[in-house]
């Protein structure tokens, strides 16, 4: 064997070939955190979700504006009512019949010995 060739089957103290077969490079698929099943489900889920509470809120608005209608309405109807009291209880005093005879003796009227009555409502 001539010396060339023996340096080629000199083993090389770097190389080892229990080395190479250990650095074998596996590829490994990872495998996602949520499958896409799942997020179709989450998406569903959420989106009902949140459809509900715009619901929920909406109805809720409605309702307070109602409300807040209703209770207008009630003042409006309370003040209306002691409007209408301060003038019964003005037609009342107007209607007295005192009050009448002195206005008609004003006028150069004169009463004779009648007596002077209020009249009584009608109610049909």
């Amino acid at each position: 064997m001539s010396e060339n060739q023996a340096r080629k089957w000199q083993v090389n103290p770097r190389y080892n070939p229990q080395e190479e077969s250990q650095t074998v490079v596996k590829k490994v698929k990872k495998t996602p955190w949520i499958t896409k099943g799942e997020k179709v489900i989450y998406s569903v889920t959420s989106a009902a979700i949140l459809a509900f509470g715009i619901g929920i809120v909406s109805f809720a608005s409605g309702t307070d504006t109602l409300n807040r209608g209703m209770q207008q309405l009630e003042n409006n109807i309370n003040s209306q009512k002691i409007v209408n009291e301060n003038l019964n209880f003005e037609k009342e005093e107007l209607s007295r019949p005192e009050r009448i005879t002195d206005i008609a003796e004003k006028n150069g009227l004169k009463i004779q010995n009648s007596e002077v009555k209020q009249a009584e409502t009608v109610n049909n």
